[in-house]
Parts: structure tokens; sequence; C-alpha cells
């Protein structure tokens, strides 16, 4: 056989970020260096779609730096099929130490790689089986072709992501992109009312702009925007005559979150707390009992006053810093997935069939 075009696993591991940008799904453990280089393996096995060739985990803790280095076509058949033997024998050098090939399997190459369509799993194949069982999908290998343009890799990049992505992939990494490529001097964000205002261009504005755009109307049953605050607690717009008419006193010396909604639907009006989370600064148990405290003082009783962290995306590392601080009776929305809200409920809810 011969071998398939082989880059290192440093040209690898630079690719992927481009192959799976912000908002893929487990974006973390599709371009991590464990990823990098258990592509690698796969390339220098021979292990393509196509090919009938295939890998298992523990052969990516065997290879070393040594043997990474040996690219004829003579040298990486005779490695494929040394590997592939189940073996205890010590490997000097070796990549990984013999207990990670799980995390391997499940964190990168089931979750990770599988998930978003770069590797294939041998059908058929018992669960118990030593055999190889994972490949690169064709199309995926194609996108690390040595000598490939940069403008020929995006173009293919492109492509590949547009028929192998899942529409909620696609529609994750749509939204992301329009954050990313937002510019000008101002961004321009619509009120339930109509009404439009001035923000300066960020990702936290673009976190804003989907929560009083989209999150609003989509949970809520006549929203309205009572304080809208930007990075530095500079406040973009504050409805004074609405929060008089709903009977709500807010002190002006109190830190009130980065937006404040008000659901008007309900008999007695739903007071919605919102923190947009770029960097820092989530609805913890902490900031909720600042916030109750301030809406009970303005007349407002928890069960009518709820608590949002808006985030941009479920895969970002913003969220994935402070998921586990977040409040108790609080709520997380994502605006790369924007019918959906994680429910961090501080009471026994019935559990529901999907």
């Amino acid at each position: 056989m011969t071998c398939p075009a082989l880059l290192s696993w440093n040209e690898i591991h630079a690719r992927l970020p481009h192959i799976f940008p912000e908002g893929s799904d487990n974006r973390e453990h599709s371009i991590w260096e464990i990823a990098a280089k258990t592509i690698f393996v796969m390339l220098y096995a021979g292990a393509v779609e196509g090919s009938d060739h295939w890998i298992r985990p523990d052969q990516v803790t065997r290879m070393t730096d040594e043997q990474a280095r040996q690219t004829d076509d003579a040298a990486r058949q005779a490695w494929a099929a040394a590997s592939i033997k189940p073996s205890k024998a010590d490997v000097p050098g070796r990549w990984y130490a013999v207990n990670t090939r799980e995390s391997i399997r499940d964190d990168t190459i089931r979750y990770a790689l599988i998930q978003n369509s770069a590797v294939i799993e041998r059908p058929g194949l018992a669960t118990t089986s030593p055999a190889g069982r994972y490949a690169l999908q064709a199309d995926f290998a194609g996108l690390l072709e040595p000598d490939l343009e940069e403008a020929t890799f995006h173009a293919r990049v492109t492509a590949w992501q547009e028929k192998h992505l899942t529409a909620g992939a696609l529609a994750r990494l749509a939204i992301v992109r329009a954050g990313a490529a937002s510019g000008g001097d101002y961004e321009l964000v619509t009120f339930p009312n109509g009404e439009t205002r001035r923000m300066t261009p960020g990702a936290s504005t673009d976190i804003s702009k989907a929560v009083i755009e989209v999150f609003a109307p989509k949970f809520l049953q006549k929203p309205g925007v009572i304080s809208l605050s930007e990075s530095g607690n500079k406040v973009v717009a504050r409805d004074d005559d609405l929060a008089k008419a709903i009977k709500l006193k807010i002190p002006a010396d109190k830190s009130l979150p980065d937006i404040v909604l008000v659901d008007l639907g309900p008999s007695h009006p739903l007071l919605i707390f919102v923190e947009v989370v770029h960097t820092d600064g989530p609805v913890n148990q902490a900031r909720k009992t600042s916030l109750l405290e301030i809406a009970e003082g303005a007349g407002f009783p928890p069960q009518h006053v709820a608590f949002v962290t808006a985030f941009l995306d479920r895969g970002g590392s913003q969220f994935r810093k402070t998921a586990n601080s977040l409040a108790w009776g609080s709520y997380a929305w994502f605006a790369s997935e924007p019918d959906n809200l994680i429910v961090f409920s501080d009471k026994p809810l019935p559990i529901e069939g999907s």
C-alpha cells in the first residue's frame, strides 16, 4: 500500500482550530494536542476511510517522536503492523502512558472527532475485539494534505463543514462568526418596543444584543427592557417610566446587572436580572443574594424574580470556567443555541422524557 501524505502532528495541531472554529461541538477536545497526535497516528498508519486500515487508541500511546520522524512507507507500514498487536512491552519515549488509552478513546475520539465527523468507526466489529476500530473520514483527511495553498485549504474547510457538520453545529458557527465579524463604531440593538440603542462593538455586546432581540421575545410573554449597561458600567438605556409603571424602585447607588428585563405578561410582572458573561461576572450565589436584596427592596418578592447568565456558546471557555459557580435557582442561556435553557433548579423537578 502507498501511505497517505503526512503532516507533522504540530502542523495538524495548527490546522484544527480552523477546521473546528468557535461554536463547534466539543471543540476543546477536537483541537487539543491529543487530538492532533491521534489524527497523526491515523494518517501514519494509513487509517483513512476506504483503505480498510484501522487503529486502536493504544497505538496513539505507543507512538514516539523518533518513530514519527521515520516517514517512509516501509517504516510506517512496519510500525502499523507491529503496534496493532497487543503487547505489554515497554516503549521508551512513548507519547502517552498506557492508562490514557481510555481517555483518548472516549474524550477525543468518540465524543469529539466522531461527533464532529472527522473519524469513523469500523462497522460490525464486536465491542471486545482487539482489532483496529477507528479511521479518518476521507474528506477530513483531505484537509490535511501537506501542500495545500492557504486559499485552497480554507475553501476545502468551508465545503467540509457544510457537508459534514450537523445543522445545529452550523447554526452555532454562523452565530459565533457573525459576532467575530461585527465591527464599526457601534452596534445597533433593537428593543421589544421597537426603539434602538447604540452599543460599543464587542463580544459582550453581541451577547447583550441576542438577549434583548432573541431571548426576551422567545421566553417572555410581553418583554420590556428596564436597563441595559455595557463594559465599564456605562448605562446604555434606562426606562424609568417602565420601572415606575410596575412600581419598581431601584436606588441609584446599587450595582445592577448588565440587563434588567421585565415580563409584563403575568398578572404580577416578572423581573429578570441578566448577567452577560464574556470574561467573568456570572450570577453566582453571592450575586443572586445581592440582587434579591435589591429586588425585595424595590417591592419584588423572590417568586417574581428570575436570574439568567447569558453566554455566547456552550462550548466556549467562558461557560466551562464559570459553570460550577452558577447559582442554584438560576438559568443559563446561550446565544448560539437560542431555543434552549439550562435550569439550575434549587428544588426537585420531575424528570421528563425527550
